[in-house]
């Protein structure tokens, strides 16, 4: 491989960590790493960059990362091994297993990390060449309840219809269970400029957040009942005589339901599931209605339960009736999380999705992207299991995995059942650019190229298509995840179709997407380079997408930074109110478990934490779990801050230190999620899941807080 940077020469690309896809110089050092350094002309981040972005270079230095492939040796260890016994070895396995068990005995889980290019090429090697309908991926536990409410009430999912440049000119911003403080600081600009220019900021969270402590008003509810606060917004705005009549009129169906729904919602009933006051739910809903634009975005705090998408939708009916969907500087809004979050599951890695957002039930989606691919529509499988129901199935119908960009290990709920299930597999095959804690367990683990070592695509929160450019050659004994696959099929019997060439990958991509939800077919590499993104839907000359844009002969398609301010995606361009009821979470407190758990991330960590924790600077600031609780569920404890506590729920313990804080609800404790071993948060989340959506709810689960003592011994519960 030759290097693609002059030494000294700034590369401009792309971070690799969260969906912001912040913009960033890299220059070759020596050592063969990078200098990071700001790019000033990426109009998102306008330089700006977090800790992870300023050491993202640290995971690329030899000693951070694999650099030979591994195999498991008949004592049990993990031994360095050539290529070719790795590959045979994963060839080998998936065909004896499809042999003897049938194509659904073969799993495949993907990542919300991996390019536009690599989780295409997954989803069609799974499906072409494996045969497989067991494929969905990480990407399930972060903004599936929010795509899915987004469908069902727009036609269309797309985490941000709008640009983040509407958000400082918008009237008011609901933040529902948002930490961008934290998980995404350069974005925090967008809402500190809002306040500045005279709009208001509502921050839903149960812990004072260093976002929530920038707000102009603060709503503090128990977890798992956003959706009851939004109904009793919801609720005030009919009866204060504020619903956009003229605008449900002309532009929604379903209102009467839907409003029938909220008014059993009244504020008292809601002061009392919620816990946030009935004054407090007044002033939240003349904030957001005295401007004329506004905006509601939510992130994992309503999504990531076992009723996030009926939680979302009934955010989005807010935004209906109150008029602030498809007008300019207003709308609904999902912040994603990962990488590449938006298009990780536009393009066939999720278990019912086809390339271009297509359904894997439709005839015509199926012939269309068969005949790209070449193959007959009846030959590609049905859709499989969701995530979780997915890794709860190894070790019995799955028998072999095939994994990629991720670390379920850690980020899994019920991790310690997940853990279980993946060691009783007959084969686990991992690739990876450290080794997790997934992969330390795996019989075969590839060493895969990183971010700065390969050209792809990502499509960031906004739905604006990137360009991440490779900067040096990777180290030698290190290859992509599209020469593995390339590999993989043409051992397995597959020659052609599999290019390992990105920029051919991403000419079929577009052929695949056009016509579909997600079209990318007018978008090619040199217009990413020239135009610093292009957002989607953007169909080729002479298309027409599904939001009413359409282009003229041999005219270029500007690309859709704004949706639905003509008509929405459905069939007659009216979005839908979905009436929704509040309902308790899977798991409640009781005399046993009578406290509530909620967990997130913090600045320094990012996800499973897998690249994150291999670098000094990061550690530093973040070194490990905590346990935060307020003052009075300490002093029943007598725990004092640094003390350690354990946390108890039905599937495991888990032990870490105790941070003591007025900024979180006496009923609510809080764990990050970035950390193996005893502190593991993910030992104690509700696998609970959402009936549309199939996400796990992790974001409330009950349990026991108990002091430690030097005797006790923290254990996981599988």
């Amino acid at each position: 491989m030759q290097n693609t940077a002059t030494q000294h020469t700034a590369t401009p690309t792309h971070c690799p960590y969260c969906a912001l896809q912040c913009g960033m110089n890299l220059t070759p050092v020596e050592g063969g790493t990078v200098e990071v350094s700001e790019r000033a002309d990426f109009p998102v981040n306008r330089g700006a960059l977090c800790g992870k972005g300023r050491t993202a270079a640290a995971v690329l230095a030899p000693g951070a990362r694999l650099t030979s492939p591994l195999v498991r040796s008949g004592d049990g260890a993990l031994v360095p091994a050539s290529w070719e016994e790795a590959l045979g070895r994963i060839a080998g396995n998936l065909a004896r297993t499809r042999a003897e068990h049938g194509a659904d005995a073969l799993g495949v889980f993907g990542g919300g990390g991996l390019t536009n290019e690599k989780a295409y090429t997954l989803g069609k090697f799974a499906r072409v060449v494996l045969g497989t309908s067991q494929i969905d991926y990480n990407g399930r536990f972060c903004m599936s309840s929010a795509a899915a409410a987004g469908v069902k009430a727009f036609g269309l999912d797309r985490g941000l219809p709008f640009p983040l440049e509407d958000i400082p000119r918008t009237g008011c911003v609901i933040l529902v269970g948002s930490n961008p403080a934290e998980t995404m600081p350069p974005s925090l600009r967008y809402f500190t400029e809002l306040r500045e220019n005279g709009g208001t900021l509502i921050v839903v969270d149960p812990r004072r957040t260093k976002t929530a402590e920038q707000a102009d008003l603060h709503l503090a509810p128990r977890p798992g009942t956003d959706l009851a606060l939004a109904l009793g917004m919801l609720h005030l705005v009919v009866a204060e005589g504020r619903v956009d009549e003229e605008y449900v009129e002309e532009r929604t169906a379903g209102w009467e339901d839907a409003r029938a729904a909220a008014m059993a919602h009244w504020p008292e009933y809601v002061e009392r599931i919620t816990g946030v006051s009935v004054p407090d739910l007044r002033e939240a809903v003349r904030l957001f209605c005295a401007p004329e634009a506004a905006m509601v975005l939510t992130a994992r705090g309503p999504e990531q339960q076992a009723k996030g998408t009926d939680t979302v939708g009934a955010w989005i009916n807010l935004c209906l009736a109150t008029g602030r969907a498809g007008r300019p500087r207003s709308g609904y809004g999902c912040l994603t999380g990962q990488g590449n979050g938006q298009g990780g599951r536009e393009h066939g890695q999720k278990a019912d999705q086809l390339p271009g957002y297509r359904k894997l039930t439709d005839p015509a989606a199926r012939r269309h992207v068969a005949e790209v691919w070449g193959v007959d529509p009846d030959s590609l499988p049905g859709p499989g299991r969701s995530a979780y129901e997915l890794l709860d199935a190894l070790g019995t119908d799955i028998r072999s995995l095939l994994l990629m960009g991720s670390n379920p290990v850690v980020s899994a709920p019920r991790a310690a059942h997940v853990e279980e299930r993946l060691r009783s597999l007959d084969f686990l095959a991992v690739c990876d650019v450290v080794l997790s804690e997934t992969a330390a367990l795996a019989d075969v683990v590839l060493p895969v190229t990183q971010w700065a070592e390969e050209t792809g695509t990502t499509t960031s929160l906004e739905g604006r298509v990137l360009l991440r450019r490779r900067a040096i050659s990777p180290p030698d004994g290190v290859r992509s995840d599209l020469e593995v696959l390339h590999e993989l099929a043409d051992r397995l019997g597959v020659e052609k179709g599999f290019p390992t060439e990105p920029e051919e990958v991403f000419e079929e991509l577009r052929r695949a997407s056009a016509g579909g939800p997600a079209d990318y077919s007018g978008i090619d590499y040199r217009r990413l380079a020239e135009e610093n993104g292009v957002f989607w839907p953007c169909p080729a000359p002479n298309g027409t997408d599904r939001t009413g844009g359409t282009s003229e002969a041999a005219v270029r398609h500007p690309g859709t930074p704004r949706l639905f301010l003509d008509r929405f995606a459905t069939d007659d361009g009216r979005a839908r109110f979905v009436p929704v009821s509040h309902r308790p979470s899977a798991e409640e407190p009781d005399d046993e478990y009578p406290v509530l758990l909620t967990t997130g991330r913090v600045v320094a960590q990012y996800q499973s934490g897998a690249q994150t924790r291999r670098v000094d600077e990061l550690n530093a600031a973040a070194p490990g779990p905590f346990v935060e609780l307020h003052p009075r569920l300490a002093a029943r404890l007598g725990a004092a801050e640094g003390d350690p506590v354990a946390v108890v729920s039905r599937r495991g313990r888990a032990v870490a230190p105790a941070r003591v804080t007025t900024g979180i609800r006496p009923d609510t404790v809080f764990m990050p999620f970035h950390w193996p071993g005893e502190g593991r948060a993910n030992t104690l989340t509700n696998p609970a899941l959402d009936p549309t959506s199939r996400m796990p709810e992790f974001k409330v689960c009950a349990v026991r807080v108990e002091a430690v003592t030097e005797a006790a011994t923290p254990t996981d519960t599988p």
